[in-house]
């Protein structure tokens, strides 16, 4: 995607319109696609007058009548007519006509499959089948008949192609000789006698042809003679055919073919082909072993086939819409609803059969695909599902699983609906005839164009599937709409985008925006489908769905934006929108009971897939550090535990690969002793266990590719340990099994192990805290019930995450405890729906609250709980109890709810004369005020980085409402763009999320300084930040600290910590409080910014663990040489030279902040050295840096700390992001100083390879 990173050396080419007085920003202008629309209906009431008169009436009639097969009749007429208006708007008519031709050709490839494959070869209870012994003789026999009988059909290449011609032709003439020919096909009769005539004398011209063949060739006779030799030639092909699908060493090319792929039974307990390896436990399942795929690293796993893959199922579906049997759209309704519980029917898995979730005119898409016409099939997907990027192949099964097939395999819909998109991009200027339909379709007669802006302003909190979708349609509909979403969402070029002076260019070429998935940028767009969602699906079309929308001069995308921290909905109505949308999708991870939940080496698998796939950790230019060791589990039943498993066994061969390409570099430079030298012994013993398989990595690369194959990682994996996939229930009864097995043989072929009925119990550490094994429980059924069997196993893992579910995202409420009403179980918003007030008051609403249901019959209630002021806030995708799941439901919520958000301004919209040009400009100039006025709320730029200490920087970011918002105590997460990341040797310097603490805040001016302390290879690049390069301040977040009124307040703070309290101090001296603050560090020039802490302090004791002390300034304060323990007791017993402000048993509040080491020093002190002095009762918190990553409340769960209660014993989990000011007697320090471990190996090679390479870079200037 280079077009993406740095402008085009070529210019860009020239798109001439072909409909005279339209140019290419038409394309994008409302009242340019209104004159598209009229003209399109010019042209059709032109070329089709009666077309047009029924088309028109559909359209007075609402869509209502007709309804039907003659409805999608109608609609696929005029779509053929949307696609030659298209061709000749675009100027395509050529490539489009060759691509119809292309495709059409496949067809007959399929006659011969269903003719002679289905119908004669694999035949039930067919006779005279051919043993594998035989294969030889026959393989000889009809290669022959190829080389002689057919010379031309194996000319091109195409050898499937060769055979189906070649059959179909043999058919013909069986057909000519049995007297069966078709009416229509007579006038063929002579060509074929001749083809026949042809053919006999080419097979018995030479010697070998004679002696092949002669015998049933022997004499000319009548056509009954000549049918039997017609059909010794097929029965050749059939046993021929037959045998070689027995063969081992054609079976994989047969395979290959469509043509000779036939469905297969669906027996639904056998979804999944498997192999038990270990007699010991017998819950141990794998793959088969000649299903393996071996994958390597992070590029696209799936290529998604060819077109004749693609044909061979458009050709499969029998468009069952003409019969009104499209159960793939519509859904099989249930026999009984009433009895059955549920509109629709269900599987033998107890899946109901809905259909896709958005109602995609499949069937009729297909008819047009069959024609050839990929642009009339786009046009018709993009009907219902505009955003089809985002859906198909690999990503939803809603529709196959409802498919007419329900005995056999199902067509696959999902590979068809992807292909027709991908058609169409390979067009000349198929990225903007795709945008085109997106805002421009005749078929959709509700909005056949978009919308001049209407003067409303909708936020839309979320950018995942049901955020951009939802984007998609209110900017349809005419709002603007401003998508925020708390990830970094990297900005496009101003040129791509037509920002900031640049004119929007039309792009001609999608394959030129396009990358390899390892070579990408992490674009942050699409929520789950950016960091959820593995490479089995092509993330380019994130990218294609994010630019489409980003060109949209009505929407505006923020990244960096948490909804309830920098900004909150009474912000949101303040800066001018009418209208909040909630699509913030999951929440909270589900925490399993297991002893020992989270030691060392134990992540969820949110929190995995994050680190993975956002910071970029599997690229080969990246600085990212995610550390994994293997035997690795994952622990659920899941489509997330599926893909977190699969990708485990994916990264581990990159990240020892890489560690030992980084260990070479550094010992050229260092030397060996000089690369290990700050680790530990277990850190040196991981490091070289890394450094072995990385090696062993290479060798079987560089084996594989002299024997011409792919490197085999699958068994160096198993090897060390494998990754294992452990679920308490049976394969057949998980989510992922159940919802989308075709997963679950995916992952299976990728070397991942599963272990059904096995329940997690107990983490077992080893000597130095990290995991070594999982305690399992073996589950068995009893009386239809799921109990433990008494009987336990140890299954060695040095890697866990948990995939357990996840709980939806209602932080908001949690943060604003009223705003809105949740469900009967707490978990999900309220739904409700609009109903007119009876006052009579224009546009006016009340809420009445509407009951969740799964079943999409049912009534949906959009809207929460919340009204202030005429203002509603409504929800969507994983927030929504009806649209929770999966992707496409995600989607469907959208589309559903939109008209709803429409609905509050409806009557205002209608009232509008969009003709009246000066109205319009006058809004126009109007958005634009309100997306200047989010721009510089918005918008994070570095204004200063200053040097404090040599180890300590200051950066200062001018994020106004991210100051605005700021409370003592509270964090931020600060990162740079990949795009404007410099590249270094090959490295691209990108920082991973750091949180960083509010110093200090200047609300007037917008500005936040946060303060580094340099320890890792991050929060060093912190000191190449240049002024006015734009940034990520993500934030606040975390929890004010409480500040009390009138207290005598302790603050420890040590090292970095220090910045931290510089906020809390001065609060806590504006509260009334008295204040002692014991300032640690290790030596004197780690120390800064004393102004800052003296101002908030009555008094200051300045302590350094060695070295020369600190100054001190004033007359009340002390200098002390030892740890800031030792200072308290020495302030306690008066030895420290100075009158104390305060006695210790005076204080109320203690508030501890620095490394983990230092607040369980402070919190062990206070029940040993420090007891004798201290106040019964008082209140201890330490700010606890937990390790971090999204910040976002409650999302990843990498913060997540153990607390014990010391008087019960009890154990619980709190989100340190969540709030990080924790008691301190109940935090566990052992547990989060393991945790904080979880990445030290490459945290700290990765720093050490970091100073080299800005060694080799003198121009990238550090303060």
């Amino acid at each position: 995607m280079r077009a993406l990173t740095e402008p085009a050396s070529a210019p860009a080419p020239t798109l001439h319109l072909g409909l005279p007085g339209f140019s290419f920003e038409d394309l994008y202008r409302p009242s340019g696609l209104r004159r598209l629309s009229e003209r399109f209906d010019a042209q059709l009431q032109g070329d089709a007058p009666d077309l047009f008169q029924a088309f028109d009436a559909y359209r007075k009639s609402g869509g209502t009548t007709p309804s039907g097969p003659a409805e999608s009749d109608l609609l696929i007429q005029v779509a053929r007519h949307v696609s030659r208006f298209v061709a000749t708007l675009f100027g395509i008519g050529t490539e489009s006509d060759r691509l119809a031709r292309h495709l059409r050709g496949e067809l007959p490839l399929f006659d011969f499959k269903r003719e002679f494959i289905t119908r004669r070869v694999f035949k039930k209870g067919a006779q005279d089948r051919p043993t594998l012994a035989e294969f030889p003789a026959l393989d000889g026999r009809m290669r022959l008949l190829m080389q002689l009988g057919f010379p031309d059909a194996l000319a091109h290449g195409d050898l499937e192609r060769g055979l189906a011609e070649s059959i179909l032709t043999l058919l013909d003439i069986e057909r000519l000789f049995s007297g069966n020919l078709p009416p229509a096909n007579q006038e063929r009769a002579p060509a074929l006698r001749e083809q026949w005539a042809a053919l006999r004398v080419a097979l018995t011209a030479s010697p070998e042809g004679a002696d092949a063949f002669g015998s049933s060739l022997v004499t000319k006779g009548d056509d009954a003679a000549e049918l039997q030799a017609v059909r010794a030639l097929l029965s050749l092909a059939d046993r021929w055919t037959y045998a070689r699908a027995l063969h081992p060493e054609t079976k994989a090319l047969f395979h290959t073919w469509p043509t000779l792929r036939l469905p297969k039974p669906l027996v639904f307990d056998q979804l999944v082909q498997l192999q038990r390896p270990d007699a010991q436990l017998e819950e141990k399942t794998e793959g088969l072993e000649h299903h393996l795929r071996h994958r390597d690293g992070f590029k696209l796993t799936d290529r998604r086939g060819t077109s004749r893959d693609v044909m061979n199922e458009v050709d499969y579906c029998v468009i069952c819409h003409e019969r009104q049997k499209d159960s793939c759209s519509k859904g099989f309704p249930a026999k009984d609803p009433v009895a059955e519980g549920h509109s629709f029917k269900k599987n033998p898995l107890g899946i109901p059969l809905t259909g896709c979730p958005l109602d995609e005119r499949i069937s009729e898409a297909h008819a047009l695909k069959r024609e050839g016409d990929s642009v009339a099939a786009l046009a018709m997907v993009t009907l219902d599902n505009p955003m089809c990027p985002g859906t198909g192949h690999r990503i939803c099964n809603d529709c196959m699983k409802a498919c007419i097939f329900q005995k056999q395999e199902p067509v696959n819909i999902p590979l068809a609906e992807t292909a027709t998109l991908t058609d169409v991009l390979e067009l000349p200027w198929g990225f903007e005839i795709y945008g085109l339909l997106t805002r421009w379709n005749p078929l959709n007669i509700r909005r056949p164009y978009a919308l001049p802006y209407v003067g409303r302003n909708v936020m839309v909190v979320g950018l995942g599937p049901a955020g951009y979708t939802l984007s998609h349609y209110l900017l349809n509909e005419g709002f603007a709409v401003t998508g925020v979403d708390g990830l970094k969402i990297e900005p496009f070029p101003d040129e791509l985008v037509g920002r900031n002076g640049h004119k929007l260019a039309p792009i001609r070429d999608w394959r030129g925006l396009t990358r390899e998935l390892d070579e990408r940028v992490l674009e942050g767009f699409g929520g789950v489908s950016e960091y959820g969602i593995t490479v089995r699906w092509d993330k380019n079309f994130l990218t294609l769905i994010h630019l489409t929308l980003a060109r949209r001069e009505g929407l505006r995308i923020y990244g960096g934006i948490r909804f309830g921290g920098t900004l909150t909905l009474d912000d949101a109505w303040a800066l001018g929108f009418d209208h909040v949308a909630i699509a913030a999708g999951a929440g909270r991870p589900t925490i399993i009971g297991m002893k020992n939940n989270l030691i060392r080496g134990i992540r969820k698998a949110s929190d995995f897939l994050m680190a993975l796939q956002l910071t970029g950790a599997f690229k080969r230019d990246s600085l990212a550090n995610l550390q994994v060791q293997l035997p690795a589990i994952v622990i659920g039943g899941g489509l997330t535990g599926v893909d977190t498993a699969t990708e485990l066994m994916a990264y581990y061969p990159v990240q020892v690969e890489k560690t030992l390409e980084r260990h070479e570099k550094l010992v050229a430079d260092l030397g060996e002793e000089g690369v290990v030298a700050r680790l530990d012994a277990e850190e040196r013993a991981t490091y070289q266990t890394f450094l072995e398989h990385g090696r062993a990595v290479r060798a079987e690369r560089q084996k594989a590719h002299a024997e011409g194959r792919s490197p085999d990682f699958i068994h160096l994996v198993r090897a060390w340990g494998g990754v294992s996939l452990c679920y308490r229930r049976g394969l057949t009864e998980s989510p992922a099994y159940r919802l989308n097995h075709e997963e679950v043989t995916k992952a299976l072929e990728e070397g991942i192990r599963f272990i059904e009925r096995m329940s997690p119990v107990e983490a077992l550490p080893d000597a130095s805290g990290a995991v070594r094994a999982l305690k399992f429980e073996r589950m068995v059924t009893v009386d239809g019930k799921l109990k433990g069997s008494g009987q336990y196993f140890e299954l060695p893992a040095k890697t866990v995450c948990v995939a357990a579910g996840t709980s939806p995202n209602v932080t908001y409420e949690k943060e604003y405890p009223g705003t809105f009403q949740l469900d009967g179980r707490k978990e999900y918003f309220q739904g409700h729906e609009l109903v007119e007030a009876l006052d009579g008051t224009p546009d006016g609403f009340t809420l009445q609250s509407v009951p969740a249901s799964e079943d999409p019959e049912a009534k949906v209630g959009f809207f929460t709980s919340y009204e202030k002021d005429g203002r509603f806030v409504s929800f969507y995708g994983d927030n929504h109890p009806s649209y929770a799941g999966n992707v496409v439901k995600a989607m469907a919520s959208a589309k559903d709810g939109h008209p709803q958000v429409a609905r509050l301004f409806a009557k205002e919209i209608s009232a509008m004369d969009f003709a009246n040009e000066g109205a319009q400009a006058a809004r126009e100039a109007k958005r634009a005020e309100h997306f200047a006025k989010l721009d510089e709320a918005f918008l994070a730029t570095v204004v200063a980085v200053n040097r404090l200490t040599p180890t300590i920087v200051e950066v200062v970011v001018r994020a106004p409402f991210a100051a605005s918002h700021f409370q003592p105590g509270q964090f931020y997460r600060l990162q740079n763009f990949e795009r404007s990341a410099p590249v270094v040797d090959g490295v691209r310097l990108t920082m991973e999320g750091l949180a960083l603490t509010g110093a200090w805040v200047d609300k007037e001016k917008g500005l936040m300084g946060t303060i580094v302390l340099e320890m890792g290879s991050s929060s060093r690049l912190c000191a190449a930040l240049k002024p006015g390069e734009p940034v990520v301040l993500m934030g606040p977040t975390g929890a004010p600290t409480e500040i009390g009124h009138n207290e005598t307040v302790v603050l420890v703070g040590g090292g970095l910590g220090n910045a931290v309290l510089f906020s809390i101090a001065r609060s806590l001296k504006a509260a009334g409080c008295r204040v002692v603050y014991f300032a640690g560090y290790r030596m004197k020039a780690d120390s800064f910014k004393q102004d800052e802490i003296e101002v908030g302090t009555d008094q200051v004791i300045w302590s350094v663990d060695g070295g020369e002390l600190l100054d001190v300034r004033r007359p009340q304060d002390a200098a002390f040489r030892g740890n800031v323990v030792q200072a308290m007791v020495a302030y306690a017993e008066g030895k420290l030279g100075v009158t104390p402000v305060i006695q210790l048993s005076e204080v109320d509040r203690i508030i501890a902040i620095g490394s983990d080491r230092m607040m369980r020093a402070v919190a062990e002190a206070r029940h040993g050295i420090l007891q004798p002095y201290l106040k019964p009762g008082h209140e201890a918190i330490g700010s606890i840096n937990s390790p971090m990553q999204c910040m976002m409340k409650e999302i990843c769960a990498q913060c997540l700390q153990r607390h014990v209660d010391p008087l019960t014993g009890k154990e619980t989990w709190v989100f340190s992001c969540y709030n990080q000011d924790q008691r301190l007697d109940h935090v566990d320090f052992v547990n989060l100083n393991q945790r904080l471990r979880g990445n030290t190996v490459l945290e700290k090679m990765g720093d050490t390879f970091l100073a080299q390479l800005l060694k080799k870079a003198p121009h990238l200037k550090r303060v």
